[in-house]
């Protein structure tokens, strides 16, 4: 399945998270994972379904368990990470969001900026 969406700017708390979710990451998925997230809006809302690995909070310190499911972006192994509350009715972001992390800045390493077009690939 192919997604298309655009850059979007997110929360700001991407980085503290994956900063203290690093270690667990990278033992869970095998990849050192940069400290941010690229936000992607769709045009409509998208459902984690499938295969996927669960993070539990316990295994990063963190207060929500994480849902992971493989992706590719421009080429590169990457995730879409949704948390306990963004699955809920009481989320942070609209379900037509998705936060993706890699081991890439996608940003800085392809010169992307809000409103430029992804395509994501979903395995």
């Amino acid at each position: 399945m192919i997604l298309i969406g655009k850059v979007k700017t997110g929360l700001g708390e991407g980085s503290f998270w994956m900063k203290k979710a690093e270690e667990a990451f990278e033992k869970k998925i095998g990849l050192k994972m940069f400290n941010g997230t690229l936000n992607i809006e769709l045009d409509k809302d998208f459902i984690l379904e499938g295969k996927m690995d669960i993070m539990s909070k316990d295994e990063y310190g963190g207060t929500q368990n994480i849902f992971i499911k493989e992706c590719n972006i421009l080429g590169h192994k990457s995730y879409i990470i949704r948390t306990d509350k963004n699955v809920s009715e009481n989320r942070d972001h609209p379900l037509n969001i998705l936060e993706i992390i890699s081991d890439v800045n996608f940003r800085k390493e392809y010169n992307l900026k809000d409103g430029d077009e992804i395509k994501i690939l979903i395995k």
